[in-house]
């Protein structure tokens, strides 16, 4: 395995001093090690991988110096637009180090929204000219890849990429303790309190540990899951796919449960959420503050005002909740679109499971309960 401070002194070696992407799962001991010894102003956590490439490439352009960017290859999509319209070598050609989570790799088990995206990793990187390599999980190994990135680098001027195995990185405990706020509720005591009152209801929830919690908590209650959408990838759209539900079955109650670090991801959505104005759509932000699902590193969520900002968008009515007594107060607003923030814990369940219905029974069993099909 290679140890993220190996990693590091090699990228300090060919220069580079600026680090920014999204985390992932794969690269989070990595993630862990850049929070400890890089500052925050070298080291930023941006709102999505197209926004990191173009961090990237203000870095390079204020001090002709090679930036990093790390990503999950499922950010691939959010970063191509600027990889090949902005720092392509047939635009501005701009350098800049990729490291890319492998998660789907052929032949390693993953969860099926990495399937695809792991078939295609390397092919869509030869496909859009960047060239790259697998790292080894030796140092002798490590120092040839880094050989040939630097000569790229050197003579091309251009992205090149690395892509990392799962267990390539040897772990990495963090130094630096982020401090939480003791509110009362986890994110699972959240759902399952809006789960019990929105019986009935539609559901759409995000990617990541808001999902499966949903799908445990039904399990547990003995009800059935015809009732949700657990939007097993695609992170930050969970809001949209709501909104397309709730405009074109208003008969229905939406819910969609969404995260701090996805509403970020994408949060222009909300512009057209206010805008087509739903009125039987309530948008619910879980607030914890961090990554949760893929080693809970910060988001901005608890240093800007959420609240202000659905405010300013137009949402008709928006609250903040903090207990359970307040969260089921606000879930009496039927008047939508509803924007609801609820601030909670950070951290899960470790016994935590996975969904056993594949996404096409979901899929399947939410489009009989609405009638679709």
């Amino acid at each position: 395995m290679i140890s993220p401070e190996y990693f590091y002194g090699k990228l300090a070696d060919m220069g580079v001093g600026f680090f920014t992407g999204v985390p992932d799962s794969l690269l989070k001991h990595l993630c862990a090690y850049l929070k400890d010894n890089v500052p925050d102003d070298r080291n930023i956590i941006a709102a999505n991988e197209g926004c990191a490439v173009g961090l990237a490439a203000g870095y390079h352009l204020a001090t002709n110096k090679v930036p990093m960017v790390y990503m999950q290859n499922s950010g691939m999509g959010n970063a191509t637009n600027p990889l090949l319209s902005l720092v392509d070598p047939d635009v501005y050609n701009i350098p800049m180090v990729l490291v890319i989570g492998w998660r789907g790799e052929p032949g390693v088990h993953d969860e099926p929204q990495h399937v695809k995206q792991g078939k295609i990793t390397c092919t869509l990187l030869e496909t859009m000219g960047i060239p790259y390599g697998v790292l080894p999980s030796d140092e002798e190994g490590c120092d040839r890849l880094f050989d040939t990135c630097r000569k790229h680098l050197v003579e091309k001027g251009s992205p090149f990429a690395i892509v990392v195995r799962k267990d390539t990185f040897s772990e990495y405990k963090p130094s630096k303790k982020t401090e939480d706020h003791p509110y009362e509720m986890s994110r699972e005591e959240a759902i399952e309190t809006i789960a019990t009152i929105e019986k009935g209801s539609i559901f759409v929830s995000t990617t990541g540990m808001a999902s499966r919690e949903l799908y445990e908590i039904r399990d547990r209650n003995g009800e059935s899951h015809d009732s949700d959408f657990l939007t097993v990838g695609s992170m930050g759209h969970s809001s949209q796919i709501a909104l397309g539900i709730a405009l074109n079955r208003p008969e229905r109650r939406v819910v969609c449960i969404d995260g701090d670090g996805a509403v970020i991801m994408h949060m222009g959505g909300m512009s057209t959420i206010s805008t087509m104005a739903p009125g039987n759509m309530i948008h619910i932000m879980i607030n914890n503050g961090v990554h949760d699902s893929v080693g809970g590193q910060p988001t901005t969520s608890r240093e800007i005002d959420i609240h202000g900002i659905a405010e300013s968008i137009g949402y008709k009515h928006v609250f903040t909740v903090e207990t359970k007594e307040e969260l089921e107060k606000a879930l009496e607003c039927k008047e939508g679109p509803v924007f609801l923030q609820v601030m909670v814990r950070r951290g899960n369940r470790k016994d935590l499971g996975r969904p056993k219905s594949t996404p096409a029974e979901n899929k399947n069993a939410l489009m009989k309960n609405i009638g679709s099909i």
